[in-house]
């Protein structure tokens, strides 16, 4: 039988799904509702010096008919006072000892100040700590959060600080508000971090009211940038996983985080080389019995492809991710149209004409009495980009085929190489295009 459990940073989980630092770990309560539902592990809502939030909070972009593709919100960290944080830390690690307590901390940057409350905080038996260097609204401001994240030579410093005095696993925690998340990456290990958590929220603004003139969420008659979470952030949390698991200088455990709401988002993000992933959103939206559904789907996952544990297929994607440089430029797809299945939106035609390589066929023809349009493949023009298959409605309607072109494989760098050596010609684009 496969089992779920993971070994992150030395520490023994459960299963790989934790909640993130957020809302939904702001109190006992909340985590231990949260542990009874069946999450692995949770990282605790920042703790700090308590500050006053702001009414209103979130926002959300809703899309097609789904609501809450994306959200935004302008919380800011704990605002319970540390005394009331640690305590019910204590609490909850004699009550769960098997569950995972990660404390999230933020504090002024000065060292003694972050002695101070790494020390307060271990003495509540927590499992590890994971600090705060992402948070991108209000904190960031007061020089903490992705005022610190963002600056490599800051992250190393405050890591130092806190693995001076800490006796458990320290995660850092990146912004994605950054040009390369990989400079403050390394910067975390020359600090001394076990581990590395991301992607923190992305600054944002979702939208403007129409009638007030006013972005959302309203304050009043203001509003503010704030951090973006989701659905929607999935693809860059995905890339910037992927940059820092494959990132020779790194070499640290990751927690993936950003847009997490199934399990084969989970193993997305695994499968780039996170070991566990964290998630906020899809709890505050749909409630925390969603990790049910989470770890069924990946044990069946799992055993449909014999894997006994996690740490199996952790990573298994890292090979196939290359440079654009690296890709075959003598590999050809080109699109096929399913007719029994077509239902003759015009969808593709209208895609591929307008915006794309004009590469379909358009014919009118007579079926039934009743006049019809035909939608056919132009092969020759076909550049397999895939934009009809994405736009078509009717799945398997429209799929890539690979063919043959009779070329050996040939990357931009190798042809660089072997224009420069005289070996070969330039390459000149069909002249279609």
């Amino acid at each position: 039988m496969a089992s779920l459990e993971v070994t992150f940073c030395g520490i023994k989980c459960p299963n790989p799904f934790f909640l993130a630092s957020a809302p939904p770990t702001n109190s006992y309560y909340q985590v231990k509702k949260a542990f009874e539902a069946g999450w692995g592990g949770v990282v605790w809502k920042t703790i700090g010096e308590p500050i006053v939030n702001v009414s209103s909070r979130y926002s959300a972009v809703d899309y097609a008919g789904h609501k809450v593709m994306g959200l935004n919100n302008i919380e800011l960290i704990s605002d319970r006072s540390i005394a009331d944080n640690l305590k019910e830390i204590t609490r909850t690690k004699k009550e769960f000892p098997k569950q995972i307590v990660i404390a999230s901390l933020m504090v002024e940057s000065k060292r003694e100040i972050w002695h101070d409350i790494v020390k307060r905080t271990e003495d509540t038996g927590c499992d590890g700590l994971e600090l705060n260097f992402g948070c991108p609204h209000g904190m960031s401001e007061r020089g903490m959060g992705s005022a610190v994240g963002q600056v490599p030579e800051y992250a190393c410093q405050i890591t130092e600080w806190v693995k001076e005095v800490a006796c458990t696993p320290v995660i850092v925690k990146l912004t994605p508000n950054i040009t390369d998340v990989r400079y403050v990456g390394r910067a975390a290990k020359r600090g001394g971090a076990d581990c590395l958590s991301l992607i923190n929220t992305i600054n944002s603004i979702t939208g403007v009211d129409l009638d007030s003139f006013i972005p959302r969420p309203i304050v009043e008659n203001h509003s503010a940038h704030g951090g973006y979470c989701g659905p929607a952030v999935k693809p860059i949390a995905l890339n910037m996983v992927q940059q820092i698991c494959a990132d020779p200088e790194i070499g640290l455990p990751v927690s993936g985080i950003g847009g997490i709401q199934s399990w084969s988002d989970a193993v997305e993000f695994m499968l780039l080389g996170a070991t566990t992933v964290q998630v906020c959103t899809a709890a505050m939206h749909y409630g925390f019995r969603i990790v049910e559904g989470m770890k069924e789907g990946m044990l069946n996952w799992m055993q449909s492809k014999h894997f006994a544990s996690p740490h199996d297929f952790i990573g298994k994607a890292q090979p196939h991710v290359t440079d654009w440089g690296n890709l075959n430029l003598n590999y050809k797809i080109v699109a096929n149209i399913d007719q029994q299945k077509c239902i003759h939106c015009g969808l593709c035609y209208i895609s591929c004409d307008d915006a794309c390589h004009q590469s379909i066929i358009k014919s009118t023809q007579l079926e039934n009495g009743s006049s019809i349009n035909r939608y056919e493949i132009n092969e020759q023009t076909c550049v397999g980009c895939n934009m009809c298959s994405i736009v078509c409605p009717v799945a398997g309607c429209i799929t890539m085929q690979e063919r043959d072109t009779g070329k050996a494989p040939l990357s931009w760098n190798e042809y660089q190489k072997r224009l420069a050596a005289g070996e070969m010609a330039p390459i000149k684009p069909p002249e279609h295009l």
